[in-house]
């Protein structure tokens, strides 16, 4: 199945918007997202790990276990685009906006956390480790926040869905829809920074195209599709790639620059990609269930803390 405009395509996720007060300061960095991912990793292997297994590869009930289900997915021993050595997470973290600063005593922190398919079973146990997490500390003083609410937020609704105080989860509609295709062109705001790559190097403002973006959008797409949704999506990827030859583009990207440090391979990473405007033009009915999710599975490296946002709009 390459083209999916003709019927409904509908995912299962979820996008929560975590409200915090702060108890001591917390200094975030100009880019929060691998913070908070790492805080969020660590306290998730306290609560989750049974063994105390220093590697998860060796651990005999790695594939049921929540932490590696959520952050470190088993991938399979075989599979026919390629042999996987890592699968995407069913989730994505949407730290705050760009921009040091210091919070203090009092002041509201709030992030987005999102979680895809069978993830959402896992939401209870999510919420505990994101508690547990700012709870210990986060940032260079290792500052502390309570979570004071959760909002789900989706396309044109916001609902509240869980609070300290009663501790419940209420029940909430987790299936988003995907729109028919607009007619016309399209404008995509890139937010936070895009990297895509080519045998190893990022794609600048001069070498990306529009066939780069769309097709790593279609190969997220199929792959979270088939290792986390009810359902595998299976597109024809030679077809689509000649498809792409139909869609023009007009760009206003610039880089950003960002490097963070890697606790796990012990240095630092230069992780700069694009953000800016970027108008799309031709028939992308093929590929708009791909840009319609893409908003809240985001595209590129490193999407899972927060880069390659983008949203839609009309252009």
């Amino acid at each position: 199945m390459d083209e999916i405009a003709d019927t409904p395509f509908t995912q299962q996720l979820a996008r929560y918007r975590l409200d915090w007060v702060v108890t001591s300061p917390i200094r975030l960095p100009d880019y929060a997202g691998s913070t908070l991912r790492g805080a969020f990793g660590h306290a998730l292997r306290n609560i989750g790990c049974i063994t105390r297994e220093k590697d998860c590869t060796t651990c005999p009930l790695r594939r049921d276990c929540p932490y590696t289900l959520l952050f470190e997915p088993v991938p399979p021993a075989h599979h026919a685009l390629q042999d996987f050595s890592r699968i995407p997470v069913p989730y994505i973290i949407d730290p705050p906006e760009w921009g040091a600063r210091v919070l203090h005593p009092g002041d509201t922190l709030s992030f987005h956390f999102t979680l895809i398919g069978r993830a959402l079973q896992e939401l209870p146990i999510a919420i505990l480790a994101w508690r547990r997490a700012l709870a210990r500390g986060i940032g260079p003083d290792d500052g502390t926040a309570e979570l004071t609410g959760i909002v789900l937020e989706q396309p044109e609704t916001a609902i509240p869905v869980y609070s300290p105080e009663n501790g419940q989860i209420k029940p909430h509609e987790t299936r988003l829809a995907c729109p028919p295709p607009p007619v016309g062109t399209i404008r995509l705001h890139i937010t936070t920074p895009l990297r895509l790559q080519n045998n190893g190097m990022p794609l600048k403002a001069q070498t990306i195209t529009e066939r780069a973006l769309l097709m790593a959008l279609v190969r997220r797409l199929a792959l979270i599709s088939e290792f986390h949704g009810e359902a595998a999506w299976q597109p024809d990827f030679r077809h689509l790639g000649e498809l792409t030859g139909s869609v023009t583009g007009k760009r206003q990207l610039s880089w950003r620059d960002w490097k963070r440090y890697s606790s796990r391979q012990k240095q630092e990473m230069a992780l700069g990609g694009l953000t800016g405007r970027w108008d799309l033009q031709g028939d992308l009915s093929a590929f708009w269930p791909a840009l319609w999710f893409g908003q809240w599975f985001h595209a590129g490296k490193n999407a899972s803390f927060g880069l390659g946002r983008y949203r839609i709009v009309a252009a």
